[in-house]
């Protein structure tokens, strides 16, 4: 007699249930917008397109107007490491009470603080921060140090709680200070991912660099509204054309890092 099988474990219906307003949700935003595909398909809007891109060339080569981009691409490069650097230093202190280690209320009302941060996006703290520190890159380097403490405040007191916490219970137990057995056991573990988050984000934000000139926080993307608002293609083409080698430039030094880091 064949040995009777157990019964089947109860199915979770949340899953399901989810997907199925992700879905829904899905349907619902393309039907609640107007989105006219033809329309970019026309001869007239592929006739304006293809007037607009011409007007993008010859690129500005002039050496005096080289030597501005120059100037400006070092400043959005500078805005970019001093706020990952600050980020960095921001996330650490609020990770440790987020991670839990300073008890649930510090945990709890630091995860707050952190979800406020990351919620704003770095143009609105820029525009808040441009009416406290003036026009400039000062301006730019608080918006992305603010924002992106809130990112890497997060994502390393998760990596914190991810960690064995066997090793540093096992220093504790042998007499060892909480704060040495931090260092020497939890946070070699979580150090490999932290800099990865770090490197990850530091990319993140020479993208965003390049775009808070926009409302005036200096850098590349303060020449391109600059010259984009007077109709200098030409000029604006060249500034393009260093956003992207900027943003190239800095994904293959952070991929080269996380390699060498990884090994």
């Amino acid at each position: 007699m064949k040995p009777k099988l157990p019964p089947p474990p109860p199915r979770n219906i949340g899953t399901p249930l989810l997907l199925a307003a992700l879905l829904a949700l899905v349907v619902a935003s393309f039907a609640s917008l107007q989105l006219e595909w033809s329309a970019f398909f026309t001869p007239e809007a592929l006739g304006s397109a293809s007037e607009f891109l011409a007007g993008f060339t010859p690129p500005e080569t002039s050496p005096a107007f080289l030597s501005k981009t120059l100037g400006a691409l070092w400043e959005t490069l500078a805005m970019s490491l001093v706020g990952t650097l600050l980020a960095v230093i921001g996330g650490l202190l609020l990770a440790l009470p987020a991670a839990g280690r300073l008890g649930r209320a510090s945990r709890g009302a630091t995860r707050v603080l952190l979800n406020i941060l990351r919620s704003i996006p770095e143009l609105v703290w820029a525009a808040l921060l441009l009416v406290a520190a003036g026009l400039g890159p000062f301006a730019g380097t608080l918006a992305l140090a603010a924002h992106t403490s809130g990112v890497l405040g997060r994502l390393f007191a998760d990596a914190l709680e991810n960690v064995e916490p066997l090793p540093e219970s096992s220093l504790r137990t042998n007499g060892a200070a909480p704060l040495a057995a931090f260092l020497y056991a939890t946070l070699p573990q979580a150090l490999p991912q932290m800099l990865s988050y770090t490197l990850y984000r530091w990319e993140n934000n020479i993208r965003a660099a390049a775009v808070l000139g926009v409302v005036g926080a200096g850098g590349l993307g303060q020449m391109l509204k600059y010259h984009l608002s007077l109709f200098q293609m030409q000029s604006a083409a060249t500034v393009i054309v260093a956003m992207l080698l900027l943003v190239a430039a800095v994904d293959g030094a952070s991929f080269a890092l996380r390699r060498a880091l990884t090994r």
